[in-house]
């Protein structure tokens, strides 16, 4: 085994020219992140997680070639197109969505709320009056008509009404 300090570290030269003094062809930048927030994670699918042969049982390299090439292709074109139909019009409604909902918070549900807790002392203060004047007086009757209400039961009654239900059944 060679040992860590044997191993010596070799800067790379990323110049532009080529040893023959050529320029060497610029590679396009890639593209730039539209998921920069990971949330659709789940959709980067490659061939291997769909397509797969087993090491004992193989097709012609070409097929398996052509196969990856029309899995690819397909997945491709087919969200090309299904995003020039439905992204806009999608996205509009998005928006569409999105503005409402913040007008109703900004125009509507602050302001209600705003003024619910500068206004909800007084009708706290409202409805306990209205309990004190109207509804503590009339449970206090029914209280008061109730409570000469007394109910006794003997065993003897007991025993009727057990025999009488013995009897529906």
């Amino acid at each position: 085994m060679v040992s860590d300090d044997c191993l010596v570290e070799c800067k790379i030269d990323d110049s532009d020219e080529d040893e023959s003094g050529e320029e060497q062809i610029n590679t396009p930048p890639p593209p730039p992140d539209r998921d920069p927030h990971g949330i659709n994670e789940h959709l980067k699918v490659e061939v291997s997680d769909v397509l797969a042969e087993p090491s004992t049982h193989q097709s012609i390299k070409q097929v398996w070639v052509y196969s990856v090439v029309g899995f690819e292709k397909a997945r491709f074109w087919t969200y090309q197109c299904l995003s020039l139909l439905f992204a806009v019009p999608f996205a509009l409604l998005c928006g569409i969505f999105l503005a409402v909902l913040a007008c109703l918070h900004v125009w509507f549900l602050v302001p209600c709320l705003q003024l619910s807790t500068t206004f909800l002392p007084c009708l706290r203060s409202l409805c306990l009056c209205a309990i004190d004047v109207v509804i503590t007086p009339f449970c206090a009757s029914v209280a008061l008509c109730c409570s000469r209400i007394a109910v006794s039961l003997s065993n003897k009654d007991w025993i009727q009404m057990r025999d009488k239900d013995k009897d529906t059944v």
